[in-house]
């Protein structure tokens, strides 16, 4: 999560501000590869005299770039492997914050809903959102904490640290790879996710977003910092939207991989179609059981109701050795043991 830089007194004393503070701890401005900007056009970076930068602070706003991404890649594209690139956002968080405490109780609610319906929902509304982009250029756009980390991590840029200072955040980025060029990101309401399907391929499994757009790039750096909690979900995992924990509730999420379904990627019951990363935890031997078959809709987990890892990898590998010998009667154990932990007990996967 972000964190708030105080100034201790003898930075106070000597003038120097906690940005500056945290520019000198990974940059020196003396360099000649190292540039200060403020801008939000990839084509100043195109310009910039040295053939190759080694460091780059961005004074604008990334809630004032058109196409923040191009931006991104064009700082990728002229930067050097372990480069660093600082940079900084006005999450949804503290622009809410702003706008509460800008206008009177009364009418400040109504403001800030509108506000984020007309530069929030509406640039993701596919017929609305290239009226909205011709009419704003994209300047003052909503961006939230997490779709910020996630961007940055999306063009290349592994996340060192983020510091809140005053009303804006800034993030300490080092360039680790090249940019993903992603252009099926997770950004409108229905989304596509990369899941290990039967014999170790990938299939793009159809949910309704319930996370931040561009969270699933920050997969690896929220497990770092935040761990797994209680039935091997990630803990505090503030890519989740508020709309998006409701949604997982009423297990609404889940609808549009009737799609998987009919495709013929998923069964009705098998082990849940699992991420790259979240495939990796997982013990050698029942990564290969696991891609043996196809993944499920309902998992053992609901079956089996494990509480930590451990107890979760146990359940799917009984469940996985059970079904190859009897794969009906497994399939059909399960599924009616599952459907009554989740009708009657409430059984929920978060």
């Amino acid at each position: 999560m972000s964190s708030t830089t105080i100034p201790d007194k003898s930075s106070i004393q000597s003038g120097v501000s906690p940005l500056d503070m945290l520019i000198s701890k990974h940059l020196d401005l003396d360099s000649p590869y190292v540039y200060q900007v403020e801008t939000s056009s990839a084509a100043n970076i195109d310009f910039i005299k040295a053939e190759f930068i080694t460091g780059l602070v961005n004074h604008k706003k990334m809630n004032d770039h058109r196409f923040v991404n191009k931006f991104l890649e064009a700082v990728n594209a002229k930067m050097l492997k372990g480069g660093i690139y600082i940079c900084c956002v006005e999450t949804k968080d503290s622009r809410k914050d702003r706008l509460l405490s800008k206008f009177n109780p009364i009418i400040a609610y109504p403001f800030f809903l509108g506000d984020f319906i007309v530069k929030r929902v509406i640039p993701k509304i596919p017929i609305l959102k290239s009226i909205y982009f011709a009419l704003t250029k994209g300047l003052n756009r909503v961006i939230s904490y997490p779709e910020a980390l996630g961007r940055i991590s999306s063009c290349g840029f592994r996340i060192l640290e983020t510091h809140k200072i005053g009303s804006v955040t800034w993030f300490v980025a080092e360039k680790v790879s090249e940019p993903h060029f992603d252009m099926s990101a997770t950004y409108g309401p229905i989304i596509k996710l990369n899941r290990v399907g039967k014999n170790g391929n990938m299939i793009r499994v159809y949910k309704l977003r319930t996370m931040h757009p561009y969270s699933e790039y920050i997969q690896d750096y929220v497990f770092a910092s935040n761990d797994l909690k209680d039935g091997g979900k990630l803990k505090d995992d503030y890519r989740i939207t508020n709309w998006g924990k409701v949604l997982r509730a009423l297990w609404l999420d889940e609808l549009p991989m009737l799609v998987n379904l009919l495709k013929g990627e998923v069964k009705l019951v098998g082990v849940r179609p699992l991420s790259q990363h979240y495939f990796n935890l997982y013990p050698k031997d029942l990564q290969t059981l696991r891609t043996k078959y196809s993944p499920g809709l309902i998992p053992p987990f609901y079956s089996d109701l494990p509480v930590s890892f451990e107890d979760i990898l146990d359940s799917e590998r009984r469940y996985l050795e059970s079904y190859a010998q009897k794969p009906i009667s497994t399939d059909i154990r399960y599924f009616f043991k599952s459907m009554f932990n989740i009708i009657f007990k409430g059984a929920r996967s978060s």
